[in-house]
């Protein structure tokens, strides 16, 4: 088949690097800007084995880049995968897609499938597939709707081998080109209304949302009456009704737009139609309250910020990428700066800040350098590097280290070294 994908942010390039790779005839489409990049090799996103796969889809010219949308034309499935822009209160710019795409399928050729997987609301999929009959009424296409399952570090085998694939459509013909299309990848389809589809993904990144949130408030209670949230943890899971990959591990607050949007659109929607969820609401101002945890605990045990050198140990969003975007990391170094404290970092996949972020923290090149004469070192992205440190480094660098990691990644090697303190979420 042939196969259009709009949109190359993470999941645009993940899905198009896959799909050509497994044979399909692919033709990428962003903003001249963005193809030019990818073009020179250059990704929006370091996704391991990425840019390999890129580079060897273009060389079997099964993977072109493209700024034409007209060559729409010759797509039988259109992949909508446009990243959703959203605020620094969650808010999601929908209109950035809904416009790009109506102007974009104008050029589609009849019966094509039209196939969103961007995080839009519920009802969007609905709503923009009557919007596209009225201006191009000559085009009989066919909508659905496929929530993207990516993760920042895992997305190539998150998308080559997902346990379930979920779809809305009401079309037959939708139905079995998705089936030729990702039934190479997984054969367990769970079909649906496309409303179903959207709301499937909202409550999915709520209930990821909501366990966070419960288990970290479960571990501030914990810090106070002497309890260790990770027997807690342990506990939980083994009732069987739970089960061992629950979302309760306590930890770090979640960062990024992708569960918070979700929980945004659940209560907008909720709020709209004047009905009151005082559980979803108040998601958000569990984890923005829990986003204060580290700063809190450097206060405790240091007393005054103001000139203390505090070395933040991971920038990015995720281990496995470079992206900013959204991280807690850096809004940490910003509450820092603003408590007066002198914050350096560290990151194995940054080499270089920019300017909002470059003027609140100084990044060093190695991690001996970033440890430095630190009064306290906190941990806030989970890089596999940061498990070589060992407690005589750290006694050898720094005088009383103070480690601050709020999801334990270091605590098979720290917790309970001698001259170190070690804290984590949870933990008195």
């Amino acid at each position: 088949m042939n196969v259009a994908v709009l949109g190359l942010w993470h999941l645009g390039t993940v899905a198009a690097a896959c799909l050509a790779d497994a044979g399909e005839n692919v033709i990428a489409i962003d903003d001249v800007e963005v193809v030019s990049s990818l073009l020179l090799g250059q990704l929006p996103v370091n996704e391991p084995g990425l840019g390999a796969l890129t580079q060897k889809c273009v060389e079997k010219k099964t993977l072109t880049f493209s700024s034409d949308v007209s060559k729409l034309a010759s797509a039988d499935i259109i992949l909508v995968a446009y990243d959703t822009p959203v605020d620094d209160e969650d808010r999601a710019d929908v209109a950035f897609v809904r416009t790009r795409l109506l102007a974009a399928l104008q050029h589609a050729k009849d019966g094509a499938v039209v196939l969103i997987s961007s995080q839009l609301p519920v009802g969007s999929t609905d709503e923009i597939a009557g919007a596209c009959e009225k201006q191009n009424a000559k085009a009989k296409l066919h909508f659905a709707y496929s929530p993207e399952n990516l993760r920042l570090g895992r997305a190539i085998q998150c998308f080559t081998k997902p346990d379930r694939i979920v779809v809305g459509t009401t079309s037959d013909t939708a139905r079995s080109r998705i089936e030729q299309l990702y039934g190479r990848y997984c054969d367990k389809f769970i079909w649906m209304s496309p409303v179903s589809a959207e709301m499937t993904k909202h409550a999915l990144n709520a209930y990821l949302g909501l366990s966070i949130t419960f288990i970290n408030e479960i571990a501030s209670i914990c810090e106070l009456v002497g309890a260790d949230a990770r027997d807690v943890e342990r506990g939980l899971k083994s009732e069987e009704r739970i089960g061992d990959k629950a979302p309760l591990s306590p930890g770090a607050a979640f960062a990024g737009g992708t569960l918070a949007r979700d929980v945004a659109y659940l209560v907008q929607i909720a709020d709209s139609r004047g009905a009151k969820k005082p559980l979803l609401s108040a998601i958000k101002m569990s984890n923005e309250e829990h986003k204060k945890w580290a700063l809190k605990r450097l206060q405790l045990e240091l007393g005054q910020l103001q000139g203390q050198v505090v070395t933040v140990l991971g920038l990015t969003y995720k281990p496995g990428t470079d992206t900013l975007r959204r991280s807690s990391s850096v809004e940490l170094c910003r509450s820092l700066k603003e408590a007066g404290a002198i914050v350096r970092a560290h990151d194995p996949a940054v080499k270089e800040l920019p300017s909002d972020v470059s003027n609140c923290v100084e990044l060093k090149s190695s991690l001996s350098e970033a440890l430095k004469d630190a009064r306290a070192v906190v941990v806030a992205t989970a890089w596999p590097e940061y498990k070589e440190i060992t407690a005589a480094d750290l006694s050898r660098i720094m005088h009383n280290p103070l480690v601050l990691d709020a999801g334990a990644f270091l605590r098979p090697t720290l917790a309970g070294a001698k001259n170190i303190k070690y804290v984590s979420v949870g933990k008195s």
